[in-house]
């Protein structure tokens, strides 16, 4: 694509440092509020005053932290790090989205939930740090307004709608549906699904599983803008003209789009290979010479001509090559393959010869 781009029952979430970086992510971005009630909930606990539980950092709360900081022999400076949280204790700890969360839980990110599930009917009084039936309850009721099961508890799938930005829908998996199908009906590539679950591409998915579908989403409502085949033909030509591996060059499609024009991915990715705007300008100027068309045939070009490039910058390491493609050449040179990228090599590779 060319991007510069929890026993309670035991918790799995896939590929556990992602999703943890990735719900650290959405707390700082989209629970400020949250955080600092979590804040004043733990200081609370421990006998500072930091004020109403509110969510608002003000001199009640700021007071209360330096107070807090000087008795635990904490430079009081008044930022919430890792000694503060802790000298915090259970209050201070984990972020939202490290477990699961359910009756019995204690904790920072059983506090930063409660401020968030007030507006589901959980009451102010409730928001304690403490998940208890009320929590369950408001909880229950934010799941079934965004299509969730409401089983009152805080999993995966439950954070991942939590940390979204934009309108939230859920996919329930049929009978016979893959990532492939699904993505190709509501016009996604198959690869950013499986990413916006943090699922496998190439794990099986079973009726009744729910997916979150990627921001931007459209059921399809006409018929492809090509076949599948003229795809597959189209791509087995520009593999010819520029001496690229068809297989490869089918493999990598497929990922991308599933073989879909009209895929637009939530950074802006276009078409079957899923070329970032910038990237088709460069390809044209750079590589080709002229402006391919703006059709799946001209991306497909564009596409294929890109991968050639990025083969002739890693001297035909095909691993070193599909990095480049999906992380960008320099990023690859400069800061070695990310983790991402490496699970994005691997499925191309194993999708080699099959599509």
């Amino acid at each position: 694509m060319g991007r510069e781009r929890l026993s309670m029952r035991r918790f799995v979430v896939v590929g556990v440092a992602l999703s943890i970086g990735i719900f650290a992510l959405a707390e700082e971005a989209i629970a400020a509020d949250a955080r600092v009630a979590a804040l004043q909930i733990g200081l609370r606990a421990h006998g500072f005053s930091p004020g109403p539980i509110d969510g608002v950092r003000g001199p009640l709360t700021s007071n209360a932290l330096l107070a807090f900081q000087r008795a635990k022999g904490i430079s009081p400076d008044g930022r919430v790090g890792r000694r503060t949280r802790r000298a915090l204790g259970v209050r201070g700890k984990p972020l939202l989205g490290q477990r699961e969360l359910a009756v019995g839980a204690v904790g920072w990110d059983v506090a930063v939930l409660e401020f968030r599930l007030r507006r589901y009917g959980l009451p102010v009084r409730a928001v304690d740090g403490r998940f208890a039936g009320a929590t369950a309850a408001a909880l229950r009721r934010y799941q079934r307004r965004h299509a969730l099961v409401p089983d009152g508890i805080a999993g995966p799938l439950t954070y991942r709608v939590l940390g979204r930005r934009g309108p939230v829908r859920v996919h329930v998996v049929r009978q016979g549906e893959s990532f492939f199908s699904i993505a190709a009906r509501y016009r996604v590539s198959p690869w950013q699904l499986a990413r916006e679950n943090g699922v496998p591409l190439t794990r099986v998915i079973v009726p009744g599983q729910r997916l979150l579908l990627p921001v931007g989403a459209r059921m399809r409502m006409v018929a492809p803008a090509a076949e599948p085949g003229s795809v597959r033909a189209a791509i087995d030509y520009w593999s010819r003209v520029y001496g690229v591996d068809p297989k490869l060059a089918r493999a990598l499609a497929w990922m991308e789009s599933g073989f879909q024009q009209d895929v637009v991915s939530s950074v802006g990715a276009i078409g079957v290979m899923q070329l970032l705007p910038e990237t088709w300008e460069f390809v044209d100027t750079v590589l080709i010479g002229r402006r391919t068309p703006r059709t799946y045939q001209g991306n497909v070009q564009a596409g294929v001509r890109y991968l050639r490039w990025q083969f002739d910058e890693f001297g035909g390491n095909v691993r070193m090559a599909l990095a480049g493609w999906y992380q960008g050449a320099r990023a690859v040179r400069e800061r070695g393959v990310y983790v991402e990228t490496k699970e994005f090599v691997r499925i191309v590779l194993a999708l080699y010869g099959t599509v």
